[in-house]
């Protein structure tokens, strides 16, 4: 992650559930230095290969660092982005986005 956008191996990479991880702050790279601004209805491009998808966020909420339930697939395709919560090492900001068909 301190290169690139982490992706969580047991997720998709296009269809379902995708979930990325970012540092936010502290680091070279903060990819998801925007995160914590994001709110309901804001458009995500997600970019894989040669293709795009738009995406609309439907949550942004902390979650116990341990809590894994959001890694879990969809029959949706949801992007699922995670991060840091600053000063607090147990918990992780985790923004739910779903897919704005075309």
């Amino acid at each position: 992650m301190d290169k690139f956008i982490g992706h969580f191996e047991e997720s998709k990479k296009w269809v379902g559930n995708v979930c990325l991880a970012a540092h936010n702050r502290g680091y070279e790279n903060n990819y998801f230095a925007g995160a914590k601004q994001l709110k309901e209805e804001d458009k995500i491009i997600y970019h894989y290969e040669n293709s795009n998808k738009q995406y609309k966020v439907q949550k942004n909420e902390i979650i116990k660092a341990t809590d894994l339930t959001c890694l879990e697939d969809t029959e949706e395709n949801i992007l699922t982005l995670i991060t840091c919560v600053e000063n607090e090492p147990d918990y992780r900001r985790c923004v739910k986005a779903i897919e704005i068909k075309p």
